[in-house]
């Protein structure tokens, strides 16, 4: 990984508590990723929990992997009966096939590609799942998001370009393709504290981040959508990913 990438893909220990503010993952969309019958599930990039949370109510045993301290401390406080594991995609520290499912919350776009799809592989059980998920806003027209969208992106030179179909490899099956809309209702602080939290705005320079935030924040007191509210829609579509492991290729004599 690039330098740059590296340090935007460790950014997001500095930003737990804005964290907090990041949308969770409709029930449906988690379980529409596990395949029948699945019991045990690993969730990757497990962050604060807000994948490995929908999982669990999915009615799944669930292990977390997550490389970043903070953000693993947060999971184990709010979801203490969650095992949580230091570890990365391409290095998980788990058996082999220990898993029915693999899960990817907001995370794909950090891995090495090859190296993620090679090691989840092994932890996958014969016949078993990996899903990849994003959760991205739905900014129509002249609303807010859109206006909130553009101030936050407008020198970002990632944006949401990441948001496609995750390179599986041979080891996978072709990736099935779902989307899940759904709204949430936002406050003016939770709108500050998610634009802080995105690993372009973590690595700003405190001054430049400050800058920018505040130029969020007086969106509520400005854009026709918002002024006078208490809080507001926010609509997102999760879009998922899933495909099956394949056998191993017989060894070669």
């Amino acid at each position: 990984m690039e330098p740059h990438l590296q340090h935007r893909a460790s950014s997001f220990g500095g930003g737990v508590d804005a964290y907090a503010a990041r949308p969770g993952y409709p029930d449906e969309a988690a379980r529409w990723c596990l395949p029948p019958g699945a019991r045990d599930v690993v969730d990757v990039a497990a962050g604060t929990g807000k994948l490995t949370a929908a999982l669990l109510r999915a009615g799944v045993r669930v292990r977390a992997v997550e490389p970043d301290d903070a953000m693993r401390a947060a999971l184990e406080r709010d979801l203490p009966g969650v095992p949580a594991v230091r570890g990365t995609a391409e290095a998980t520290g788990l058996p082999d096939a220990c898993a029915d499912a693999v899960t990817v919350g907001q995370a794909w776009h950090w891995f090495d590609a090859p190296r993620a799809a090679a090691e989840l592989a092994r932890v996958l059980r014969p016949g078993g799942r990996l899903a990849v998920l994003w959760n991205t806003e739905e900014p129509e027209a002249g609303t807010w998001v859109e206006a909130y969208r553009d101030l936050l992106h407008r020198d970002d030179p990632m944006a949401y370009d990441h948001v496609r179909e995750p390179a599986l490899g041979a080891r996978f099956s072709p990736p099935e393709h779902a989307t899940f809309p759904w709204v949430r209702s936002v406050t003016r602080a939770e709108v500050r504290l998610l634009a802080a939290s995105r690993s372009y705005v973590l690595t700003m320079p405190p001054e430049r981040r400050e800058a920018l935030l505040d130029e969020i924040d007086a969106l509520w007191g400005t854009h026709p959508d918002l002024v006078g509210r208490d809080d507001a829609p926010l609509r997102y579509t999760t879009r998922c990913w899933r495909a099956v492991r394949l056998p191993a290729p017989p060894a070669a004599r």
